[in-house]
């Protein structure tokens, strides 16, 4: 790496610590102790023990995508769940019961979140409650008005998705999806972020290795280099239908998730074990304030209560999770989400 680009990444991170440091408070931090204290004591006695409240949400702007990728949900537009786009009052009393003990807030779940029309006051409205804020996005949406928007809101970290570094291998996956459009709104993020003289949001670019990009791993890192991000991510793919993933897993053993059995089949190349921080210590709520143990549950399956309706501590300290961490520490491979999973 150059000495310069090597310094830029150093600052990066350093404003990026900055930032979430800023956030963090003693009660923040008092909880997150009762949380993995809460957490190493239940696979002591193998019974669940919740002392903390969340130090990480997931909340789902919407499920709306303008993409058609084959393995997800959205892009299929294949959910079993309600599909909708999320209010801002449903995400205000979400922030606003969470923001004293969540040390990190993922706006986003499935679907593409610059399609709720209230993203950036959702972002601004979490980070005037000194809350860290993040979302997922495939880049499209990057216009010179979105970029402006998204770090006068003051988001802090940004994941844009680049599975390809050229048209046609970006869009074998990312159906629908224009590669110059979204090159183009990186550079312009990049630009904005410059022009206003600051430092966020933290751009991680991400390349999910599939069959048909894993010779491009070398090419995408350059790419991350010349486009001025601060930080290119390399990603194993997820399979929701094995029908697909002769055409999807990369043969290459270093960026499978799975291995292919006798038979043909897929499995994970890591054993489920019967434990997972994720329990612990964070959750997801969908676009109408379902709350589930994590992002591997698209569907809304495992529902442990609903915001509006109760509270997210009586959700939390409930007991449908109760119940649900009790299997975790018993048998955890029962639950399907938990199969696809790389804790």
């Amino acid at each position: 790496m150059h000495f310069r680009q090597l310094h830029m990444l150093t600052l990066s991170y350093s404003h990026y610590i900055f930032r979430f440091l800023r956030t963090v408070s003693f009660f923040k931090l008092w909880n997150y102790f009762l949380l993995r204290f809460g957490f190493y004591l239940s696979q002591i006695i193998r019974r669940p023990v919740q002392l903390g409240l969340p130090a990480f949400l997931s909340a789902e702007p919407t499920t709306v995508c303008n993409l058609k990728c084959p393995e997800c949900p959205s892009g299929l537009r294949a959910f079993s769940r309600p599909t909708g786009t999320m209010d801002m009052p449903m995400f205000q009393q979400l922030i606003d019961e969470a923001h004293r003990h969540i040390f990190y807030l993922l706006v986003y779940f499935q679907g593409e979140p610059y399609l709720n029309p209230n993203f950036s006051q959702m972002v601004a409205y979490a980070r005037k409650k000194r809350v860290f804020t993040a979302t997922s996005t495939n880049g499209h949406y990057l216009t010179e008005r979105y970029a402006r928007l998204t770090v006068e809101s003051g988001l802090d970290e940004l994941i844009i998705s680049l599975d390809g570094t050229d048209q046609d291998t970006y869009s074998r996956y990312r159906r629908g999806g224009d590669l110059n459009k979204v090159l183009d709104g990186i550079k312009t993020l990049v630009r904005v972020r410059k022009e206003l003289g600051v430092h966020h949001p933290f751009i991680n670019l991400q390349f999910i290795v599939m069959k048909q990009n894993e010779h491009q791993i070398s090419e995408f890192r350059q790419l991350a280099a010349e486009l001025g991000v601060d930080r290119a991510v390399i990603k194993t793919a997820q399979i929701y239908s094995e029908k697909d993933n002769n055409n999807i897993l990369p043969d290459g053993s270093k960026y499978a998730r799975y291995y292919r059995k006798a038979d043909g089949s897929l499995s994970r190349s890591k054993p489920v074990r019967n434990r997972c921080w994720r329990m612990w210590n964070g959750a997801v709520v969908t676009w109408d304030g379902r709350m589930v143990p994590c992002c591997y549950d698209k569907d809304a399956t495992y529902q442990m209560g609903r915001i509006g309706e109760v509270s997210l501590k009586s959700i939390w300290m409930g007991e449908a999770y109760r119940t649900f961490r009790a299997q975790i520490l018993k048998n955890r491979s029962v639950y399907d989400i938990c199969l696809n999973c790389g804790e």
